[in-house]
């Protein structure tokens, strides 16, 4: 065959350590039909400060794949919501090869056309909190690429005819394929006059979706006369694959017919008929592939020189599961992203009669519909079964409904098939099923009533169970509960939902308790948090002791809101909001901001060198707001302002210590008793806030934080400026001069202005 290769690849993301399924980095892939090998180039590498992380450790990255939706992934081992089905999904984990450089390679064999999704993360950390901007941190890019390579012109059989074909020494293998329509309850394929040098040496393979595999069906023509190898219950609207492959060693040409037949379980008697005058009555896609030359619209002649015979009579026989019934669609209601509900005609109560099951089909739109949680609900209307001792089944299967002759089976499982069984009863009438992340396409619930008997399960007679059915699409599960938040997730123009736990809750839908936050600690660390501002009181009280108005209402606005910021900040369900989270979050951390920087120009002493000093206030409120407004947790927009006033500060004691040829302030006990436990305290705060704080310790840490900022407020606030007191006027000596009166005290920076009597100097 001729094949085409083709190349994918996506743009580099930083993976994140794994908290939920809404910190990991999706990344989504198409493959084509007819693809024989898929290969993923999952490329690592590290990063730090914008150069290539050679120091950086390592840390082990994990990558999932899954066909036709994300994967559904717990690797911390959680507990799923109740009545929840997990879908499987392959993993592996990426070790690094060099030290800042590692790749991965990831083959996949005739994978299943259509949508596929990658998901990748770290191993879940200590839960550090740092400070954005005070290091460079490492980060890990992972880029995932594919390579594909398909067979383009695969023959396509035609149901009813007959296929030659003769199979040189040099070929291996013939790969054809044919079209399985709605309503199709068996697929037979026949290998016809087979004349090879040892019998017929071939092996005959089929798979659907996709090229067969080595586990796939497989029937060997040399130990079975007639060469027959038939499937029950296939996937409908979907191609299904025929590998004819020779044996290794035979020497010689092989030569045999290919023919396929399907079973039309809507009519049981009838095969479908082998002569059809378009696709729109085979129900085919518009593109096949080749068929000898054959058009799709066109009619197949009686005869072919080459290839085709005429029509095989298709022999009727009677099966398990050849019969289906009437499958009743459902109306789709979309109300929001990933909020669907399927209505059915006539609904939602059902009938279920005793004779025959009762078969409903839900339609996931592709990439759109895959990304939520697929909810089916059965409540049993007791009063319908008079007496009886009816439980209705329903299997929930996707792309064929699976009605089994045997009407005493329980299973919704076949060896091609796997479903999902729920089941209702007068002890038990209501049953849930949630599906997370479903592959789209038709979901097909097939419901019947049995009655329980002493030997089983028996088929009843006359009672009609009547059963409430409910089927919806929603983000997530329960809505992530109380406990956790329900996030609407982007990868490229792909969306998802999933839940972000909070209070020590885990699991896919906030649902696991076993490390939950009880009542009273998420009670104590709520007090914690709110309590510890009370201690900016003694630094209120001091200011306007010390006639600080304007910061005893910065102090005052920084306590107001810090306290009902932390109130409303909380992650379980101790909470109080006054305002909206946002306007709350802004006015703490303004206010934090503002009453560092008022303090540090209260401590400069402005007032006597410039006249205007609130415009310097003004000016930092709107700086502080500036940089707040672009970044709250950015380490410079924040420390720039700060810094910016410790200049000033520096500045206004330089020019004093320039002018008075002393040291300011001049006193030791300034310095020792004030100045410098409050510098040791607001930078024993600034290094808990920067280097301990983490997720776990951050109630009492953070608590702490409060008290320290707050406590070396009350240490370096200045004391009361005293006024100029100026002496009367001295006799002046005859000429001109001028007179000038400075208060020593209020240079001094005196705590208490009884220590020092008052010294005016006046100068001519």
């Amino acid at each position: 065959g001729l094949f085409v290769t083709d190349y994918f690849t996506r743009t580099p993301r930083k993976l994140s350590p794994f908290r939920s399924f809404a910190s990991i980095e999706l990344f989504h892939f198409h493959i084509p039909e007819d693809t024989v090998i898929a290969v993923w180039n999952l490329i690592t590498f590290k990063e730090q400060g914008g150069t290539f992380g050679d120091q950086c450790p390592d840390r082990s990255i994990t990558v999932y794949f899954r066909s036709g939706a994300p994967s559904v992934i717990n690797p911390l081992h959680t507990h799923f919501p109740r009545d929840t089905a997990v879908p499987g999904s392959f993993a592996l984990t990426l070790t690094w090869t060099l030290p800042n450089r590692t790749t991965g390679v990831f083959n996949v064999t005739s994978p299943l056309p259509g949508d596929w999704f990658l998901a990748a993360h770290l191993p879940k950390d200590e839960g550090k909190i740092s400070v954005k901007g005070l290091y460079e941190e490492c980060q890990y890019l992972f880029q995932p690429q594919l390579i594909v390579q398909r067979m383009v012109n695969i023959a396509v059989l035609y149901p009813g005819h007959v296929t030659e074909q003769s199979m040189a020494p040099h070929n291996r293998s013939c790969l054809y394929k044919v079209f399985v329509p709605s309503y199709t309850s068996r697929v037979l394929v026949e290998v016809l006059r087979c004349h090879g040098a040892e019998g017929c040496p071939l092996w005959l393979r089929v798979r659907a979706k996709a090229p067969p595999l080595h586990n796939s069906t497989t029937l060997d023509c040399r130990e079975h006369t007639p060469c027959q190898l038939a499937q029950d219950l296939p996937f409908w609207q979907h191609w299904y694959y025929v590998l004819v492959e020779k044996h290794p060693g035979v020497p010689g040409t092989v030569s045999f017919q290919v023919t396929v037949q399907l079973t039309d379980c809507s009519r049981p008697s009838l095969a479908r008929p082998p002569f059809l005058p378009s696709s729109a009555s085979m129900n085919m896609p518009h593109s096949f592939g080749s068929a000898g030359g054959l058009a799709l619209g066109d009619s197949p002649p009686p005869t072919s020189p080459n290839d085709t015979k005429h029509p095989v009579p298709i022999p009727v026989t009677s099966h398990a599961g050849e019969r289906c019934w009437p499958v009743r669609p459902t109306l789709r209601n979309e109300l929001d992203t990933f909020s669907v509900h399927f209505y059915i005609f006539f609904g939602p109560n059902v009938s279920v009669p005793p004779d025959r099951p009762a078969v409903f089909v839900i339609n996931l739109l592709p990439v759109l519909d895959s990304g939520g949680v697929l909810n089916l609900e059965l409540r049993l209307n007791v009063s319908s079964l008079c007496g009886e001792n009816v439980t209705v089944f329903g299997c929930l299967n996707h792309e064929v409904p699976l009605t089994s002759g045997d009407n005493t089976s329980v299973t919704c499982e076949t060896e091609s098939l796997a479903g999902f069984l729920l089941s209702v009863n007068a002890t038990a009438s209501l049953s849930r099923l949630r599906i997370p992340y479903p592959q789209t396409g038709s979901w097909y619930l097939s419901l019947r009533s049995l009655c329980a008997t002493e030997h089983g399960f028996e088929p009843c007679t006359n009672v009609t169970a009547e059963v409430y059915l409910r089927a919806y699409l929603s983000p997530c599960i329960n809505d992530c509960g109380i406990y956790g938040q329900c996030k609407l997730l982007r990868t490229n123009n792909y969306l998802y939902a999933a839940c972000e736990c909070k209070a020590g809750w885990n699991g896919w839908g906030c649902t696991d308790n076993a490390e939950a936050f009880s009542y009273g600690f998420q009670l104590l660390s709520t007090l914690l948090l709110c309590l510890s501002n009370v201690m900016f009181v003694p630094p209120v009280a001091i200011a306007v002791r010390s006639h600080y108005l304007l910061e005893a209402a910065v102090y005052i606005f920084t306590m107001f809101f810090s306290t009902f910021y932390h109130a409303c900040d909380q992650p379980g369900i101790v909470v109080f909001c006054i305002m909206e989270y946002d306007v709350l979050q802004f006015c703490d951390f303004l206010g934090s901001l503002m009453s560092v920087w008022v303090t540090v120009i209260a401590m400069a002493r402005l007032q006597p060198i410039v006249k205007q000093a609130s415009v310097l206030y003004l000016l930092g409120a709107m700086l502080l707001s500036m940089a707040l407004q672009m970044d709250r947790h950015g380490l410079w927009n924040l420390l720039g302002p700060s810094l910016f006033a410790l200049g000033i500060m520096a500045v206004a004691w330089t020019a004093r210590t320039i002018r008075r040829r002393h040291c300011y302030p001049p006193t030791w006990k300034r310095w020792a008793f004030y100045l410098c436990p409050g510098a040791l305290i607001a930078a024993a705060a600034v290094l808990l806030y920067a280097f301990v704080e983490t997720e776990e310790n951050y109630f009492y840490i953070h608590s702490i934080w409060h008290l320290l900022i707050a406590g070396s407020v009350g240490f370096l606030l200045p004391p009361r400026a005293k006024p100029s007191r100026r002496l009367g006027p001295l006799p002046r000596r005859k000429g001109c001069g001028y007179q000038l009166c400075v208060n020593e005290q209020e240079e001094l920076g005196l705590v208490d202005p009884a220590v020092a009597s008052i010294n005016s100097i006046c100068t001519s």
